[in-house]
């Protein structure tokens, strides 16, 4: 049975540091499961995260810059995101707490910066659920399973569903995330083996030209510009990924675990990336799948029917589907949580249930996301907007890191950086670049995480920053930086 209400023997008091003092039952009701993730269990966390955008998504790249234009994109964008994971391993093993990107603002930032990155990382872990249970109910429909129709009964029955893994335990809820990635990978490698056997490299550039575009060629036919507007695509292949430190509480190890799982996952969402792009444009063609929800799909059934092979995929995009959803409620649960528990966000938020679940962390933006998705059905939009929100995060993320390796190079870090402060630049340069791109893409959906972001900084302003938690890990880490650095000036 879950804690319902918040109680303290006594009011929280405000540090030296800006920050409030409470006695030791408030973190004890706010704890996560210590030791539950290893290696294995995070790689598949970080795979996870992201493989859904290996079945759908990533092709209306090819509407946006062509072949090249996406496959320069997809490189660019996997060298920001190879550049920001090192990055983040760093961080991680400095700071292995729930905190993650905000924790790791917070001490580079100050509690601006820490607030400022931990509300975009929730954009994109609370948007991104709400669309995929779209795509899902989209998926279930079209494969006629139990005679179901994409609607709100499908949405809420996803979030209840996952949810309740979750709400049973962090291990069982990895574990489960573990077995359907892994489905997932295997249908894409089938996939990859089947396409491959009729590829064609005229098929790749066979999108009309757009004349009067810059720079326009076969393979660049929306011209130079086509490039950068595709960068939000190339981003789907791996998207999410940088939410492995969110389960640094829960890691046996994490100093040495986080930077070797992160790493893994990302050397074979690199491989996925590659195999899946290449082999779905050279057999069925780009013009042919630059708009089509299920690319992969289509790339096996060239005259419109389907295929043994196609089927497997069809239902595997499903198990794709499935993992990230369920990877994506986990990271939202835990940066709500760590920003609750310090005090950003309600303080009831980050309450843990018997079975250390942060419950209200997971129900509270469950139920906004099946809100969401019930009202509007439009999963595209709201994934333009959750990566607006990551585009943010990710250039924060990056500045960190080259805000904590300037200022304090005497900081022990278990693991450092392939590269050190040029990697982690490469990597802020990209990410503004790709938030820029947004625009390009999306507009409105820019507007729509601006207009979000307007209404949380109100309340940080007003309210939040005055009653921050200073015994939470995150800020301790920040005020024991802040002492050294009063020691040093004396």
């Amino acid at each position: 049975m879950a804690d319902s209400t918040e109680s303290q023997s006594a009011p929280p008091v405000t540090s030296p540091g800006g920050g409030t003092s409470t006695d030791d039952t408030y973190l004890a009701r706010r704890s996560l499961r210590r030791g539950s993730a290893g290696p294995l269990l995070l790689t598949g966390l970080g795979v996870a995260y992201v493989v859904s955008g290996d079945f759908s998504g990533w092709n209306n790249g090819l509407a946006q810059g062509g072949f090249g234009g996406l496959a320069i994109a997809a490189v660019l964008m996997g060298l920001m995101y190879t550049c920001l994971v090192f990055a983040l391993a760093e961080l991680a093993s400095v700071l292995p707490t729930a905190g993650g990107g905000y924790g790791f603002a917070r001490r580079a930032l100050g509690t601006w910066g820490g607030f400022l990155t931990g509300t975009a990382i929730l954009i994109e872990y609370v948007l991104a659920p709400a669309a995929i249970s779209i795509f899902i109910g989209d998926y279930v429909e079209s494969l006629g399973l139990f005679g179901l129709h994409s609607g709100w009964p499908v949405y809420l029955a996803c979030f209840v569903l996952f949810i309740g893994i979750h709400l049973w335990g962090v291990g069982e809820a990895l574990r489960f995330s573990l077995v359907v990635t892994a489905v997932a990978v295997a249908a894409l490698l089938v996939f990859a083996l089947a396409a491959l056997s009729d590829f064609h490299v005229d098929a790749l550039n066979d999108i009309p030209v757009r004349e009067g575009a810059f720079g326009a060629s076969s393979w660049l036919p929306f011209g130079v510009l086509g490039i950068w507007a595709a960068f939000p695509f190339g981003m789907w292949f791996f998207l999410g990924v940088e939410g492995v430190p969110l389960a640094a509480e829960e890691t046996k190890d994490p100093a040495r675990v986080l930077p070797k799982a992160m790493a893994a996952a990302m050397g074979v969402l690199l491989l996925l990336a590659l195999i899946t792009f290449t082999a779905a444009t050279g057999a069925r063609g780009s013009a042919a799948i630059q708009s089509v929800g299920d690319p992969l799909v289509q790339a096996l059934q060239p005259h419109g029917e389907p295929t043994t092979v196609s089927r497997i995929v069809n239902y595997a995009g499903l198990a794709g589907l499935v993992a990230s959803f369920f990877s994506l409620i986990f990271a939202g649960s835990r940066q709500l949580f760590a920003l609750s528990r310090a005090g950003y966000l309600p303080r009831f938020l980050s309450l843990t249930s018997r079975r250390k679940a942060p419950y209200l962390g997971l129900l509270v933006p469950g139920a906004l996301g099946f809100g969401l998705a019930a009202a509007t059905g439009d999963g595209a939009r709201m994934l333009n907007v959750a990566v607006f929100g990551a585009t943010i995060s990710y250039a924060l993320m990056a500045l960190s890191h080259l805000v904590l390796r300037r200022r304090e190079p005497a900081l022990h870090r278990p693991y450092r950086t392939p590269g050190g402060m040029l990697t982690s630049s490469v990597a802020f340069v990209l990410a503004c670049s790709a938030l820029v791109a947004t625009f390009l893409v999306d507009k409105d959906a820019a507007l729509i995480a601006l207009g979000v972001y307007v209404v949380a900084l109100a309340y940080f302003a007003c309210y939040s920053r005055h009653r921050l938690v200073a015994a939470a890990p995150e800020e301790e880490f920040a005020a024991l930086a802040a002492a050294e650095a009063e020691l040093t000036r004396d």
